[in-house]
């Protein structure tokens, strides 16, 4: 077809591109890819269909309760029929006798929980690593995933029975510092410890999952080469293995950020008592407390939204920092 006929005709030539997909025509062509798209992958779009309408209804629909934040909210009224009082909500909580107490607890178990769970699962990933039996490699396994399967309820209750007076914990700790056994709940320094050392047990061997899969997927070869010039096992870990999942590492890091203040609310809701509760109350437990306690739907929204603030503050803040030092990121 000659250059001529082309200009009489109108005709537009186009790229040579995959059958049936239009590479010309800007925002023009979209629906029609699209379309021929999803003719051709009909069921990953039925798949990601489920997921998009899961996060549509239980993520971001209820942001519109948000709004309670901002109100004095009533049931009969309803989240548009409810008074708007703007920051009062907010006002209160920062002004009131409980704020520094809530926050001072929830950052202290927040960096403790972080300081000693983060770095854990990483550790025992390195350590199963390490285990050339591949039969034991993986009765060790099967036996550290088991507490993450356990209900919270129960691991609250073991808690306790193991801490009281006469409690298998307890009679050790009297046996090592020859003290008289009692319940070490009550003792407000210990239950901190407690708590953060529960949640070790609790998800060290789930947590490490993903550090074993990065390990699996490193170069061998790397090992050799290593080996090669003189390298130990020290210095392969060193500089083969932790640079070989520094990314999941770095992954991993942003998104605890986000939740660094979520201090789980169920356990301390079960372990909490008079005796310890000037150290465990924390801003979670508050918003239960105050949500469905005493029905104040408005000021438990709005603490809420605070700790979510502050979440999204850290993740973001995690983010641009790592992507600048070791150019990983989430986004």
């Amino acid at each position: 077809m000659n250059e001529k006929f082309i200009k009489k005709r109108g005709i537009v030539k186009r790229k040579r591109c995959t059958v049936g997909y239009r590479n010309e025509g800007g925002i023009k062509a979209i629906p029609h890819n699209l379309a021929l798209d999803i003719r051709r992958n009909r069921m990953l779009y039925v798949f990601l269909s489920i997921i998009l309408g899961y996060f549509l209804v239980f993520h971001y629909i209820p942001m519109v309760g948000l709004l309670m934040a901002f109100e004095k909210y009533s049931p009969v009224k309803g989240i548009f029929g409810s008074q708007w009082v703007g920051l009062r909500h907010f006002k209160n909580f920062f002004t009131g006798p409980f704020a520094v107490k809530l926050i001072r607890n929830t950052v202290i178990i927040g960096l403790l929980d972080f300081a000693v769970n983060f770095p854990a699962p990483i550790i025992f990933a390195l350590l199963l690593n390490e285990i050339k039996n591949r039969a034991f490699k993986k009765i060790v396994q099967t036996v550290s995933y088991m507490p993450y399967f356990i209900s919270s309820v129960v691991v609250a209750g073991m808690i306790i029975s193991f801490t009281k007076a006469g409690g298998i914990i307890s009679v050790a700790f009297s046996f090592m510092t020859d003290h008289v056994s009692e319940n070490l709940l009550n003792l407000a320094e210990w239950f901190r410890p407690i708590f953060v050392l529960s949640g070790t047990w609790q998800w060290i061997g789930y947590g490490s999952i993903v550090y074993l899969a990065a390990l699996s997927g490193i170069d061998q070869g790397l090992y050799e080469a290593a080996r090669i010039d003189g390298a130990g096992h020290w210095r392969q870990m060193w500089h083969v293995t932790l640079p070989g999942i520094m990314p999941m590492i770095t992954m991993m890091l942003i998104m605890r950020m986000g939740i660094l203040f979520n201090v789980a609310a169920d356990k301390l809701l079960l372990l909490y008592n008079p005796a310890n509760y000037e150290v465990s109350d924390v801003i979670n437990t508050y918003i239960y407390r105050v949500g469905l306690g005493s029905m104040d739907y408005g000021m438990s929204t709005a603490v809420g939204l605070i700790n979510s603030l502050i979440g999204t503050v850290l993740l973001l803040t995690s983010n641009r920092i790592l992507k600048k030092t070791t150019g990983s990121s989430m986004f």
